[in-house]
């Protein structure tokens, strides 16, 4: 653990205790002086270097939330309260917080955690707050005026399956009352050794019976479990953190955190070049009983074909069994780290981004010794079902001056989007646990 590494953990547990202590305070406040609708009448004022962040010409960012600590998914409620959860595997940390601009001044002012439950995904529907544990699912009743729920969470589902690797749980929801819980593969490649140089790939893989999927659940119904009432919705998906429904055309979509060690377990077949930049991280529209080529295939961007994975025979050039994979909407470049995907349903911005994908990508950790890439948001037109265009870099600038080497050289990585009512996009950091607006002024 680099000593940048060692200051930020112990900065983020100064910032969990000062965040404790915030919150007792302000439980003995009246609730009832905040307002219900703290939506600003007017834009909040944008930082004179927007925060840090590079942007398109006309718009213009504001940090509205700072040194949060490990920070995930955020959601903004009607009112304009926002909900981020918190998630560190190593340390055990988590919770969920709720924030309040209580002065109209376009900076949270007020500050509540509540839970202690490590967990990534989260949600506002139909008056609860969802929110996904890496074991469960959960929801809190939310009482007008209110910032956190005053009731114990109702579990929804639970025994999800408990692993190290991308344990994390996201989810998306559509409006006839399903949840769809992405449940990334406990792998690299299903290999009969795992992350062992040369070892086969299991064929059948038995990882994809409970993992490397999408299942559905009821949104309202109490107690589940996956084996009594999930269904498996999709499956070969090794990673789905960034998942979204689309409500302009009632469909799902996910980006996938493609495999990784080409060159490291294959290096006979992989020089260090292509096991840096090999293989895509797909975008996809994903279909009820779909599958998508986990573990034994995986899409080269460069080739612009699925590839049969080394571990199932493959050579780095031969399809065999991957024909019958859909060919991705879009591949992006490998090991971006997709980490959170919304449709941007606001008015604010201008038409051609209606309708529009944001993706946060989080930034990779494992190319070395090349550079590392990604940490940014960037944006996807949309016609309809598909991309009208290519994708384009719409946030830039976290990854600060120079080149990255360790992922926590990084200034912020993106890691969470949500949209608020007035249409602005709200991003989070999971470094320092900053939450930035952005507006659209047209200057």
């Amino acid at each position: 653990m680099t000593s940048r590494l060692i200051q930020r953990v112990v900065f983020a547990f100064v910032v969990s205790l000062i965040l404790l202590l915030f919150t007792s305070c302000e439980k003995e406040q009246d609730s009832d002086r905040t307002p219900v609708n703290n939506i600003p009448a007017k834009p909040a004022s944008c930082d004179h270097d927007n925060g840090g962040l590079i942007l398109p010409d006309g718009f213009c960012a504001g940090i509205v939330a700072d040194n949060l600590g490990f920070i995930r998914h955020l959601v903004v409620n009607n009112n304009g309260d926002l909900y981020v959860t918190l998630r560190n595997q190593r340390l055990n940390l988590g919770g969920i917080i709720g924030l309040r601009d209580t002065d109209q001044d376009g900076k949270m002012d007020r500050m509540e955690k509540f839970s202690d439950i490590p967990g990534m995904g989260i949600a506002v529907h139909s008056g609860y707050l969802y929110f996904a544990a890496d074991r469960a699912i959960y929801r809190y009743k939310l009482i007008p005026g209110e910032l956190i729920p005053m009731r114990p969470p109702q579990i929804i589902v639970s025994d999800l399956p408990e692993q190290s690797l991308h344990a994390g749980k996201s989810f998306a929801m559509d409006d006839s009352g399903w949840i769809y819980v992405n449940i990334g593969a406990p792998s690299n490649a299903c290999q009969a050794d795992d992350q062992v140089t040369g070892s086969a790939g299991m064929d059948p893989c038995p990882q994809l019976d409970k993992q490397g999927g999408i299942w559905r659940f009821s949104a309202t119904i109490n107690a589940q479990t996956q084996d009594k009432d999930g269904y498996r919705f999709a499956s070969g998906i090794r990673n789905a953190y960034a998942i979204a429904w689309h409500p302009s055309v009632n469909q799902l979509y996910i980006v996938q955190h493609g495999r990784d060690q080409l060159n490291e377990l294959w290096p006979g077949l992989y020089s260090a070049e292509q096991g840096a930049k090999l293989p895509a991280e797909e975008f996809l529209l994903v279909k009820q009983d779909g599958i998508y080529g986990w573990p034994y295939c995986y899409y080269d961007q460069i080739q612009s074909k699925w590839i049969l994975a080394p571990e199932y025979g493959g050579n780095g050039e031969t399809t065999d069994r991957c024909a019958q994979y859909p060919e991705p909407l879009i591949a992006f470049p490998g090991h971006y780290g997709p980490n959170d995907l919304k449709f941007y349903t606001g008015k604010q911005f201008p038409e051609r981004y209606h309708n529009g994908a944001f993706i946060a990508f989080h930034g990779s950790y494992n190319r070395g010794p090349y550079e590392q890439v990604g940490y940014q948001v960037v944006f996807v037109p949309f016609q309809g079902t598909i991309p009208s265009g290519d994708w384009e870099v719409f946030i830039d600038g976290f990854a600060g001056a120079g080149g990255v080497t360790l992922p926590e050289d990084a200034d912020y990585r993106p890691t969470g989007l949500a949209v608020g009512q007035d249409g602005s996009l709200y991003v989070s950091d999971s470094i320092q646990g900053r939450i930035w607006r952005i507006f659209y002024t047209g200057q």
